[in-house]
């Protein structure tokens, strides 16, 4: 029989590495531990229109807000459509007041005798201000936005008119600046200001200066920018920088609605890297079209997840338009608003102005030594898979030197971004194969092989699946030290291998298997190997239901991939959205089906194979999906926005549930064969 040895010396390293592995872990929960608060904000227009359509004053919506837990309102700039709402002023049209001389429903003698002399055109708007402030605001904001060329000031008697060169209609809803006076009301109602500014065109330093100038004074929870751009953008974002700097604002990056990584609005990279990515905090909003299918007690449990799970700090959250049973419309807000709080306060967040990740780069030594300690498990799986490569020690430790010295010195000289990338996709897959190989070598190794009772075999399959878990575990760890640092946590760094880690792990364990194990008649001693195994398989005679039985695993396994991930456009059945909000109440951390429904359950029931003595066939099949949990429970910890903690309970919420259905499926699986046998023991005596 063939017989693979452990090289100690590999697996010490691999021990070094770990221990560095975890004080990356333990540093990184301690940085995640302490971005416990969230600013829970609404738009302060939406607070308004609620005021509006419910008939009460905006200041006693406002107290509501506030008592029911909202710590900040977004402003945003303001425009004419508002204006000539709350007639703060008013735009009017040239071509309308052209219409209204000649209709003679223009009353104002001045105004006729502008029209007269040809000095209002068709083509223009014309601009009265009604509040000093206001005026005084627009005067600024006006030629800022448009260019002096386009605003011309004048006056009508003793009133100033601002006439623009404008399309009415895009005049109108266009963005104009900051308005004081909704940040002095926010602000005097007890609220921070979330700070939404657009960027202009062609943007100059000193129009950057001027947005910023007016936040002066104000209480500012964070700054995010509104549009496809943010301020400053493409040659001033320097200047958006340094004014952020100088008041220590947080810039907010809205979440993208794949709900991978964020929005891309042009420069903002350069903004959170110039700025520093402890002062970037991620914000999250319900999509408009699909807050009104969720019921209150849905979308309060989506925003615990939502910042629980992806680390969003700033909840933008939005009024119902429309009531729930037996409450009016404020009612149900301000329970929206309320319960949302009390959800968040019970697990453990404070509310507040939101909390950003503090500067998080391990040191280089410790990154370092894990790189070695990757480099120390790809031999040892090397050493486990080619057997001239395990009894030639030497030859393995000259390939360790070369794979540990490419991969540590990049990391203390401070450089090794790809290396990291590749030791993560490197834990990701090997380790989960590592854990399951020991396992096929305890069995081979295994003396006792004679029939055990069930109760006894249910033990020593949990037993054996807790401590695979474990040993995956370790890969876990050395996934999250490769890669762990503010700009992953933040997602501006993502890892892009996570597809690859679905199938890698099966194609290593199978070529491990195939090594040990003769699946065409079970021999452990003297098999033909991997290459003659999969050439007996390739040169195997394939019926048609063969095909069939291929082609549905095929689907599966396409299935398996395209449903992982964020962007595959697989839809989920309803049942398992169900499900999966069942076990979200039910666990500290939502198990991952993969483990617990596929993954785990069939590691214990190849534990059932081997000591019931099944085709060697059927248990190389169960080897292979048992694999999947295991590379999932490490995979996991790829999802570097999620706290490392929650990652962890993840996975023990997994192997313990999915112990559990396993060993109903190990009882399920032994009725059925003692049904079976008696049926057959029946057409025998007759």
């Amino acid at each position: 029989m063939k017989v693979f040895k452990y090289n100690r010396w590999l697996i010490l390293f691999i021990v070094i590495g770990l221990v560095a592995a975890l004080a990356i872990g333990f540093q990184r929960h301690g940085v995640e531990q302490q971005t416990r608060q969230v600013d829970m904000a609404i738009d302060y227009e939406g607070l308004l229109e609620l005021a509006d359509r419910e008939g009460l004053p905006a200041e006693e919506v406002l107290r509501q807000a506030k008592e029911a837990g909202i710590t900040s309102l977004a402003v945003y700039e303001t425009t004419f459509k508002k204006f000539n709402e709350n007639g703060k002023a008013t735009a009017i049209a040239g071509s309308q007041l052209l219409a209204d001389y000649h209709s003679g429903r223009l009353a104002d003698p001045l105004w006729q005798n502008l029209i007269a002399a040809g000095k209002i055109k068709g083509n223009e708007v014309y601009v009265v201000g009604h509040d000093a402030q206001t005026w005084k605001e627009l005067k600024e904001d006006l030629p800022r936005r448009l260019g002096n060329d386009r605003v011309e000031l004048f006056t009508v008697g003793n009133e100033e008119v601002m006439a623009v060169k404008a399309h009415y209609e895009s005049f109108l809803k266009m963005n104009i600046g900051m308005p004081t006076d909704e940040l002095k009301a926010v602000n005097d109602a007890g609220f921070y200001v979330l700070a939404r500014p657009s960027n202009y065109d062609d943007c100059k330093p000193e129009d950057v200066k001027a947005v910023f100038d007016r936040l002066d004074g104000y209480k500012i929870s964070e700054v995010v920018f509104s549009g496809k751009q943010v301020l400053g953008a493409p040659k001033a974002l320097q200047t958006t920088i340094d004014e952020m700097k100088d008041r220590n604002l947080t810039f907010g990056l809205i979440e993208a609605t794949t709900q991978l990584q964020f929005f891309k609005q042009n420069g903002i990279e350069e903004v959170a890297k110039g700025l520093g990515y402890d002062k970037v905090a991620r914000l999250y909003s319900v999509p408009k079209d699909e807050q009104p299918k969720l019921k209150i007690d849905a979308i309060v449990e989506r925003w615990s997840n939502t910042d629980e799970e992806r680390n969003i700090r700033i909840d933008l959250m939005r009024i119902y338009d429309t009531p729930s049973p037996n409450m009016t419309l404020l009612e149900t807000n301000m329970k929206y608003f309320r319960d949302t709080h009390d959800k968040l306060t019970a697990h453990g967040y404070t509310i507040g102005p939101a909390a950003t990740f503090a500067s998080f780069y391990p040191s280089k030594v410790l990154r370092a030594l894990v790189m070695v300690g990757v480099a120390a498990a790809v031999v040892l799986y090397l050493t486990l898979v080619i057997p001239w490569l395990n009894g030639r020690p030497k030859y393995a430790y000259l390939l360790f030197a070369l794979f540990a010295l490419a991969a540590a010195v990049p990391m203390v000289m401070g450089n090794g971004t790809k290396i990291r990338v590749l030791a993560a996709l490197a834990s990701a897959n090997v380790f989960p194969a590592l854990a399951v190989i020991f396992q096929l070598d305890r069995i081979r190794a295994f003396k006792n092989k004679g029939t055990i009772a069930m109760p006894r075999l249910i033990v020593t399959a949990a037993l054996a699946l807790f401590v695979t878990g474990a040993m995956s575990y370790v890969g876990a760890a050395y996934l999250s030290g490769s890669l762990a640092d503010t700009e992953y946590l933040l997602e501006f760094q993502i890892f892009r291998g996570i597809k690859l880690t679905f199938v890698m792990p099966l194609i290593l364990v199978g070529i491990a298997f195939l090594q040990r194990f003769d699946i065409f008649d079970g021999k452990m001693d003297d098999t033909d190997g991997v290459l003659n195994q999969l050439k007996k398989i390739l040169d195997m005679p394939v019926r048609v239901k063969t095909l069939l039985v291929l082609f549905f695993v095929l689907v599966a396994g396409v299935i398996f991939v395209a449903r992982s991930g964020h962007t595959s456009g697989m839809p989920v059945a309803q049942s398992e959205l169900r499900f999966r909000a069942f076990l979200e109440q039910a666990f500290y951390a939502r198990p991952r089906t993969k483990e617990l429904l596929i993954g785990h359950p069939a590691f214990m029931l190849a534990a059932m194979a081997v000591l019931r003595k099944w085709p060697t066939m059927v248990f190389f099949a169960l080897v292979l999906v048992a694999t999947i949990g295991q590379g999932s429970m490490v995979e996991t910890f790829a999802h570097m926005r999620t706290p490392i903690y929650m990652s962890f309970m993840r996975g023990i919420g997994g192997i313990v549930m999915g112990a559990g259905i396993g060993a109903c499926a190990m009882v399920l699986v032994e009725l059925w064969q003692v049904i079976l046998a008696k049926a057959k023991g029946s057409r025998a005596d007759s």
